[in-house]
């Protein structure tokens, strides 16, 4: 019943949210004498804040349709290379005749669409050939299809390096850092043609036992069957995947905005005084953020419950536990794809220390092949957005790139 509870609240606030847009509109108008009294606009703005929160928000757009390199604005479009039941990889295809590397970004399957990296394939765009996993929400899959877990995580992050040749660069933020660190130490071990030349981890919980969050507490307070009562739910009636078990977006967001629902809260109260004095280019900005921020998808049941087991409750990947389909995922396998941490000082979602510990893992990778990067002062959104990301991190993964791609080390 949790799922067509909240269905109901949803449509319920869709509604309240539409009248209150209109109300505000109503208020700002000059043709409306109450918007030239004190309390009009008061009144359409504090309207206006809960016309945005309380709105249903499907999956957002990328909207990178240019780039620039070398100084000229050059077209770009986006091209589905390999379609998969759960997911697709998408690739940002630039209107240049440049060889540049190719980057894999992984997107996080953690409650949010792929666009939540919008900043972080703009950035890499102008000197990279750009691809991500663009995941499907879990709900829009017919139960049909057949289930998604870690394994099959790993599994396409394998088929889509095949797809894209060998020498490829990944990037893996937050949580996809343990499949695909996974993926690469398996490849690694097969030799695999398809091996990539780089991994970048950033703020991802190889190890959750360093420097333990809330949400690593959370995760380990209660015992594995409590998440499979409580936070597991079945896809209603009105959506593809009907029937499908899976651990709901909201469920997720609420847990991410109960965790600093103060700072939240005084980004509603900033917003709304904003409107009030007519700041509306800052208004927005909070608003955009939050469109992304709240456009959250499903996960299926088997991937959840699967991450909070191996991941978060048995450490089972630096305790050299971890399997893949029985076979033993061994770090120590990785002797040529060079490995790069990012740990944000202020990361309150993955600890400093949890990305390192991959690179302690790899003992069968040279130190030349291993970087680390702390970024000060950020957090863990900081890391792969916003002007850190662009100013501070985005120029070392670049040269971390340059410095390891196969295709420049041959033209040298």
């Amino acid at each position: 019943m949790l799922y067509q509870a909240y269905e109901f609240q949803r449509q319920w606030l869709a509604g309240a949210s539409a009248a209150a847009t209109l109300g505000a509109s109503w208020l700002t108008n000059p043709a409306n004498p109450f918007s030239y009294v004190a309390a009009g606009p008061l009144v359409a703005s504090a309207l206006d804040v809960f016309a945005h929160a309380s709105a249903t928000y499907g999956k957002p757009a990328f909207d990178l349709d240019h780039t620039i390199i070398d100084g000229r604005q050059v077209t770009v479009t986006e091209e589905i290379v390999l379609r998969k039941p759960f997911g697709q990889l998408k690739r940002f295809a630039r209107a240049t005749d440049r060889q540049d590397p190719k980057v894999l970004i992984v997107a996080p399957m953690s409650g949010h669409f792929a666009t939540l990296l919008r900043g972080t394939v703009e950035r890499m765009l102008p000197g990279h050939d750009v691809h991500i996993t663009d995941w499907r929400d879990a709900r829009n899959v017919p139960v049909s299809e057949g289930h998604f877990d870690l394994d099959d995580y790993i599994d396409y992050v394998v088929e889509f390096l095949t797809e894209m040749g060998p020498g490829a660069h990944i990037i893996a933020v937050c949580q996809p850092s343990v499949p695909v660190y996974a993926a690469v130490a398996l490849m690694s071990a097969q030799n695999h043609p398809a091996l990539p030349a780089t991994l970048t981890m950033m703020g991802g919980p190889v190890d959750t036992r360093e420097a333990p969050t809330a949400v690593n507490t959370l995760a380990t307070k209660r015992p594995f069957a409590w998440f499979e009562q409580n936070v597991i739910a079945t896809v209603p009636m009105n959506y593809a995947g009907v029937n499908r078990r899976v651990y709901p977006g909201f469920l997720q967001l609420t847990g991410f905005m109960s965790m600093n629902l103060g700072n939240h809260m005084m980004s509603h109260w900033e917003m709304f005084k904003h409107l009030v004095q007519g700041d509306e280019e800052s208004a927005d900005a909070t608003k955009t953020f939050y469109d992304e921020y709240r456009a959250v998808c499903d996960m299926t049941a088997e991937f959840y419950l699967q991450t909070i087991d191996v991941v978060f409750q048995n450490h089972k990947l630096p305790k050299g536990e971890m399997t893949h389909r029985g076979v033993a995922v061994d770090p120590s396998k990785i002797s040529k794809v060079a490995l790069m941490a990012v740990e944000g000082e202020r990361d309150d979602i993955s600890g400093l220390g949890q990305t390192r510990a991959a690179l302690t893992l790899a003992t069968g990778l040279p130190e030349t092949k291993k970087r680390y990067l702390m970024a000060k002062g950020a957090g863990h959104y900081g890391i792969f957005n916003g002007r850190k990301w662009r100013e501070q991190i985005a120029p070392v993964v670049e040269k971390f790139i340059a410095a390891h791609d196969r295709k420049a080390a041959k033209d040298a």
